[in-house]
């Protein structure tokens, strides 16, 4: 009996996710670190609120260095999600849906994304 030759599935050893793909992926899960974020926020506008001793227990936690990392992960999950928005905001309108441009465009909002959040960081640290 004669084998016929069928198609296999890709399995994720073989199959590679377009970049459109793995930026959408990352944008859902920015869009979970930026709800966590806000979370922290509400809970240091209420520490802020309940007084001054509160005040130092919040600054003295925002004050460690994971805690600090994690803020600055979720400044940058704002502004890639601002970039992001940015990029649907072209698609809306007709435009970039080439598929160079496409990629070209996801480099862009990438690169955009970390230096925003570098400038911020920067400013920051300098005082600004």
């Amino acid at each position: 009996m004669e084998q016929r030759k069928r198609p296999l599935s890709p399995h994720l050893q073989v199959y590679r996710l377009p970049l459109t793909a793995v930026v959408s992926i990352i944008h859902r899960m920015t869009g979970v670190l930026l709800a966590a974020g806000l979370f922290l926020f509400v809970v240091s506008l209420a520490m802020v609120q309940a007084g001054e001793s509160s005040y130092h227990v919040m600054q003295g936690f925002i004050q460690q260095p994971l805690i600090e990392m994690a803020i600055w992960l979720m400044v940058y999950a704002l502004f890639f999600h601002l970039c992001h928005g940015i990029r649907h905001l072209i698609w809306d309108l007709g435009e970039g849906y080439d598929k160079l441009l496409m990629n070209y465009y996801i480099i862009l909002e990438l690169f955009a994304s970390v230096a925003l959040t570098f400038i911020s960081f920067l400013f920051v640290r300098l005082g600004g």
